[in-house]
């Protein structure tokens, strides 16, 4: 099984990358992201809660996370491994997914970061703005939540660079590039731990 934490800032290209990944490895992909805007459309009494942090360009509560993070893996018990994205935000978390999953003998065996300069980032989240219609994508939160970014989850590169886990992919470029470098990246990696 491959486990894999796809990271990047906002704007950085995580769902294109882990759409690829996705295809490539066959994965499960748990994205915080989709899965909370999948219930706020519900009108769930979880999507309430979400949307009253995220339309202030806040964060999820770390336990509401984990708890419909693992709620949804254990919906794949028999699949080829789980991708992440969004998900963790800050060293607690990647702290409280560790000790879950390797309570489950299913430890994260990769962990790729997309680098992307924030000039570039901001350009790219006003855009998709303007195309998807999303609510969440105005400057002052796009700004807000770029901050976040730099401040909580920018340390987890060193967290998992610590575990010899980190791969960084420079994400700006265009997609197929990207895409290539991560597929190359990853398979280096499952070649060298023997993860096949």
């Amino acid at each position: 099984m491959i486990n894999i934490i796809l990271l990047g800032a906002p704007g950085s290209g995580k769902g294109t990358q882990a759409e690829k990944i996705i295809q490539r490895y066959n994965l499960v992909h748990l994205s915080t992201g989709d899965i909370f805007r999948e219930e706020i459309k519900k009108g769930s009494a979880i999507g309430i809660l979400a949307k009253s942090y995220i339309d202030k360009g806040e964060l999820i509560p770390d336990s509401v996370v984990l708890k419909e993070l693992y709620r949804r893996a254990l919906l794949h018990k028999n699949a080829k491994g789980l991708i992440f994205d969004g998900f963790p935000r800050n060293e607690k978390q990647g702290a409280m997914l560790d000790l879950l999953l390797r309570k489950k003998k299913k430890p994260i065996s990769i962990v790729v970061c997309l680098e992307v300069p924030e000039e570039e980032l901001f350009v790219r989240i006003l855009k998709r703005a303007q195309i998807s219609g999303r609510t969440d994508d105005t400057e002052e939160v796009i700004k807000n939540r770029l901050r976040i970014y730099r401040s909580e989850t920018e340390p987890l590169k060193e967290y998992y660079k610590k575990q010899h886990k980190l791969i960084e992919v420079n994400g700006n470029r265009d997609v197929l590039n990207v895409a290539h470098s991560v597929s190359t990246s990853i398979d280096e990696f499952i070649e060298n731990k023997n993860l096949k």
